[in-house]
């Protein structure tokens, strides 16, 4: 194998025009215009390809560029590393051969036995121009390379080095040992699988002259908030330990081991063992999962013809249909061309068509499979004349490809009572030709229906999903205004059309006796009728409080707008997600902010809206004569329904906090609290637990827990690296969310916050060229992940709206099975 030796050429011109840069300790070379003409390759060395073979060796090199005595780390360094050497399963054990002597790079017989090279250096020139060729060569032909802490201060002007550290330390990090909490995001590679999500550990802390995320596969990543990391500091996405396929070898580098103890630790010396594995090519693993450059986000569908909605409706949502199609919907908003009717006087006011589109993988082409004329194209404007009702959700059958039936969760438009302005929510089943891919509008099977009001908008709801066992969860919005409350509890009693309130949200969300503001659960039966399974909030049958005051289909109370809810069908565990109020900042009288909600629901529960918030933080009461008046603070342990809009206990549930929220101050604020729990809502006073959360314009679009399928042989998979992950992510790009992140299975339940957050915003692209308004997220059947965009308009489809997909391009795990040092794992 023969070096190119054009990055060691850059770097040998710097080391001789720039020693006084040198010195300095710079991490990066002067511009390069008045560089020379290339010189020849450094080296001809021919390395093994690939280094090293079945009698596994690692070379541990820790020169050093300055004089003195030797870092009490290398010696603790080496005598671990030989440990691991020595220890763990027979078929993992290797010999290790320490040296300071440099001259090995430039030794092609003695470096080609050496499967892996450790670097323990220091900072400064360690190899000189033609040994550090020869250790670009020998990567070039396969080699494994682990840097440990100093090691990034190396070759400081070569950049070829740097791109096989991956990131140079800044200017300024910690001088001294910090307890800290690393999250340990890859719960696959070997260096990480064996570890605790949450690791707590003293090291000195590097920061980052550049972030390296997105460029190197970080497996894990140190929390700021945990320490002090001075005026170097990266922010919440500090990645500490990374790996990649580099240069034609792997690489791996950990900022932690800058303390002698370090190598005491059971889980550091677990961490540097399954570097070192991967490295020495004892074992195979993915450094490409979070490499944003090996995603593909390709747009499905093209832009609607003008005046009509061929390709896609206004997007409200999307289900995946096991031979691949696509169905998305469209809630009711036609072309902006078309006419929008707001006047009630007219027969035809808010008359739209929810259409059901689907995409075919085959073909690449859309069909129109039907539409319904729904309640849902009024347009916009103020909370009195738009409205959010329509095609709000669609679900497939478990049985789908026997069957055909899908489900639809819509307002109809003939069954509006324009008096009372009041309409009929239902959930409906039909049938599907699946050789034409048209609905039989006649084949509807009425589920479910309720009341809802539709005088004021909004906050509709919507979303649906089963789980394993047959039962279908339906998500219902509080159908209630905010706006007569300052944007704060939504709990205005006062304001009513014809004896219908439509701001207090204890009307709806808040009761017992009411299907809206709630995420239902019933068991569809194959007649057209469902039963309701065990375990629900209610069964309906309750006596407490003369009896009659609660439903049964109720099985999670207490959410605003839950727009998009996910089941894992693996654990049977609920996600969803809701919008929330519209106040800009916390109230000392009326409560907290607008907060945007993410839950994990294990169990039939009230997350608390519209009397609590976040982690049981308190709204204000307020009830007639005078409800701009305050009254006592809620007690979410004990939580009453006292409006006289109520049907339903007035004794509720205990709320259960809720494990994400987030405001236009940051991500999971708190304040706090006096004797009785109220926190003080200063703003000056507030933290903020979740620091890559913040909102702004807000809109929660809860997405799916990604489930690897080694069985399938889709090359758009994305890898096993997001397994178990959950998606949450916002209707807007810009400072709101777009993550995966993981939960602890210990707390999550309760509302514990999540323990590890990974961006998703270079690989689910955002920006107007891209998927701007998240809409609605779910992966197929063939591991790739499907995304509507809303659009840049709203109440209408657009040129933006579409459907697309995100695909993994970077292929599988490495090294390849047949350069494993000894066989087959």
């Amino acid at each position: 194998m023969h070096l190119r030796g054009l990055s060691t050429r850059r770097r040998t011109w710097v080391a001789g025009v720039a020693a006084g840069a040198v010195a300095a300790g710079l991490m990066s070379a002067p511009a390069a215009t008045a560089r020379p003409a290339p010189d020849p390759p450094l080296t001809t060395m021919s390395i093994k390809s690939p280094p090293g073979g079945a009698n596994v060796r690692v070379l541990i090199f820790h020169g050093s560029a300055a004089a003195g005595e030797e870092s009490p780390v290398v010696n603790a360094g080496i005598e671990a590393i030989e440990k691991i050497g020595l220890s763990g399963p027979a078929g993992q054990r290797f010999a290790v051969t320490a040296t300071k002597d440099a001259s090995v790079f430039t030794d092609e017989t003695k470096l080609s036995r050496f499967n892996a090279v450790v670097f323990l250096t220091g900072g400064g020139d360690v190899l000189d121009p033609e040994q550090e060729a020869g250790l670009e060569a020998y990567m070039e032909a396969g080699g494994g390379f682990v840097g440990v802490h100093d090691a990034a201060r190396a070759e400081p002007y070569s950049d070829w080095f740097t791109g096989l550290i991956g990131a140079r330390p800044a200017s300024a990090s910690p001088a001294t040992a910090q307890r800290a909490v690393v999250e340990v995001g890859d719960r696959r590679h070997p260096a990480t699988k064996e570890l605790p999500v949450q690791w707590k550990r003293p090291d000195k802390w590097l920061n980052w002259a550049k972030n390296p995320s997105g460029e190197v596969h970080t497996v894990a990543r140190v929390r700021e908030s945990s320490y002090q990391p001075g005026t170097g500091a990266n922010g919440w996405d500090h990645p500490v330990s990374w790996c990649r396929d580099y240069d034609g070898g792997r690489s791996f580098y950990t900022g932690m081991g800058g303390t002698v103890s370090s190598y005491d630790e059971t889980d550091f010396r677990s961490h540097l063992r399954g570097a070192l594995l991967w490295t020495t090519r004892l074992v195979q693993a993915d450094c490409k999962a979070t490499i944003t450059g090996n995603y593909k986000a390709e747009r499905l569908t093209q832009p609607n013809q003008p005046g009509q909605n061929d390709q896609i409706g206004e997007p409200h949502g999307l289900v995946t249909a096991p031979d691949g199609r696509v169905f998305s919907i469209g809630r009711g908003g036609a072309d902006s061309s078309q006419p929008v009717i707001t006047d009630w006087n007219n027969p035809d006011v808010g008359k739209g068509k929810g259409e059901i589109h689907v995409y075919d993988p085959k073909t690449k082409k859309v069909t129109l499979a039907g539409a319904l004329t729904v309640f849902g194209n009024k347009g916009g404007g103020d909370e009195l004349t738009k409205v959010e009702e329509g095609l709000l959700g669609i679900e497939l059958d478990p049985r789908f490809e026997d069957n055909g039936w899908v489900y639809l969760h819509y307002t109809p438009h003939a069954r509006i009572d324009r008096d009372k302005r009041m309409a009929e929510r239902r959930v409906s089943r039909f049938t599907l030709d699946r050789a034409t891919n048209k609905l039989d509008l006649g084949s509807e099977k009425v589920l479910l229906k309720w009341p809802v009001q539709i005088h004021s908008c909004c906050h509709a709801g919507g979303g649906m999903a089963w789980d394993s066992k047959g039962n279908l969860y339906i998500a219902t919005g509080d159908n209630n205004s905010s706006g007569f409350s300052g944007g704060y509890s939504g709990n205005n009693p006062e304001p009513n059309y014809k004896g219908v309130s439509f701001a207090d949200a204890r009307r709806t969300a808040g009761n017992t006796n009411n299907l809206n503001g709630k995420i239902l659960r019933i068991h569809p039966e194959p007649d057209g009728t469902y039963t309701l399974p065990e375990g629900n909030l209610f069964t309906g049958e309750e006596t407490a409080e003369g009896g009659g005051k609660t439903r049964g289909e109720i099985y999670v109370m207490g959410v605003r707008n839950p727009a998009r809810i996910s089941v894992d069908q693996q654990t049977d565990i609920l996600y969803a997600g809701w919008v929330g109020p519209d106040a800009g900042a916390p109230s000392t009288t009326w409560g907290p902010a607008k907060y945007d909600t993410f839950a994990v629901i294990t169990k039939a529960s009230n997350r608390g809206w519209p009397y609590c918030m976040g982690n049981k933080q308190p709204y204000r009461d307020r009830n007639l004569p005078d409800p701009s008046k305050p009254l006592g603070w809620y007690d979410c342990d004990h939580p009453k329904n006292e409006s006289p809009n109520n049907d339903g206990l007035v004794n509720l549930p205990p709320v259960t906090g809720n494990n994400i929220w987030y405001s236009p101050q940051g991500g999971a604020p708190d304040f706090p609290r006096d004797a009785n729990g109220v926190p003080s809502y200063k703003q000056e006073e507030a933290t903020y637990a979740l620091p890559w959360l913040k909102g702004g314009g807000q809109a929660a679009m809860n997405g799916p827990v990604y489930r690897y399928d080694a069985d399938s042989s889709s090359a758009a998979k994305w890898p096993a690296y997001w397994d178990g992950k959950w998606f949450v992510g916002d209707f807007y790009d810009s400072d709101q969310p777009r993550n995966a992140v993981i939960t602890d299975p210990k707390n999550h339940g309760d509302g514990g916050l999540p323990v590890h957050s990974e961006s998703l915003k270079k690989i689910v692209p955002i920006g107007n060229d891209g998927i701007k308004n998240l809409m609605d997220w779910k992966f197929g059947p063939d591991g790739a992940l499907y995304v509507l965009d809303y659009g840049r308009g709203f109440f209408t489809s657009d040129a933006k709206s579409a459907l697309w997909r995100v695909t993994y391009t970077g292929g599988g795990p490495t090294p390849a099975a047949g350069q494993l040092a000894r066989g087959t794992q």
